[in-house]
């Protein structure tokens, strides 16, 4: 059973006892429970494997996996080149990043349209970045306006960056936000979902869908009752329940 899922019926236990009114657990009593449920270190080691691969950190995955023998469940190697087709979003090289994105899976953009029109809406969001307004004008007109043509929402998007060529101060555009260091990161994110998929991976970590999942269950049981929380994920500290 994960980790996930242990932690859920605890807790769903604990609620469905104190459901009939709302009492005080004890840190003592609170930390004798948690220590009735038994995780398993392969499981934890798994969920920091997933962890590693899925944003990235390719050296350190290989250390993890040689220290704690958890074999990842992609192949390493891919992490690189995965990262290096972020990076090239996020750097504004949209075109190496596209090229390295076929080299990688051609089909990855051949079955995602709305992931390629991102991308060269990127490419015209950067050719209006770097002042290179005729290359712009031509390339949304040949690249960008067709596929308008065949999708509203696409067209739409067009039709929001095209606007960034109404004004020379940008600051005081309704979409400046379009040339924010942000609008690549989103890109560079949809990207690495992407080939996560085709790699049949997770698109995103399991680790902060469990954090998630462990501030809804405390809050549903402070409803139930009063208990030591953890409020400060990032230490995990019990706090003691008020009295």
């Amino acid at each position: 059973m994960s980790l996930f899922w242990i932690v859920i019926r605890r807790l769903a236990e604990i609620e469905e006892r104190m459901a009939s009114s709302k009492k005080v657990i004890t840190r003592e009593e609170w930390e004798k429970r948690l220590n009735d449920v038994k995780i398993r270190k392969e499981d934890m080691n798994k969920l920091v494997m997933n962890f590693l691969v899925t944003e990235g950190y390719v050296e350190a995955a290989e250390k993890f996996r040689m220290e704690s023998r958890t074999e990842p469940d992609i192949d390493l190697a891919t992490i690189s080149d995965r990262m290096a087709v972020k990076k090239a979003v996020q750097c504004g090289n949209v075109e190496d990043a596209i090229e390295k994105v076929n080299d990688l899976n051609p089909e990855i953009l051949d079955t995602n349209p709305q992931l390629f029109f991102h991308l060269q809406q990127q490419r015209l969001i950067e050719l209006i970045r770097n002042g290179k307004i005729e290359e712009a004008l031509e390339f949304a007109q040949e690249e960008l306006a067709p596929r308008g043509e065949e999708n509203q929402s696409f067209l739409e998007e067009l039709e929001r960056t095209v606007s960034l060529l109404a004004f020379e101060d940008v600051s005081n555009c309704p979409v400046g936000e379009l040339l924010d260091i942000s609008q690549r990161l989103k890109t560079a994110s949809e990207v690495n979902a992407a080939i996560l998929t085709s790699q049949s991976h997770e698109k995103d970590p399991k680790l902060p869908s469990l954090l998630k999942m462990l501030i809804w269950a405390q809050n549903q049981l402070d409803e139930k009752a009063s208990y030591p929380r953890i409020n400060d994920l990032s230490n995990a500290t019990l706090e003691d329940p008020a009295v």
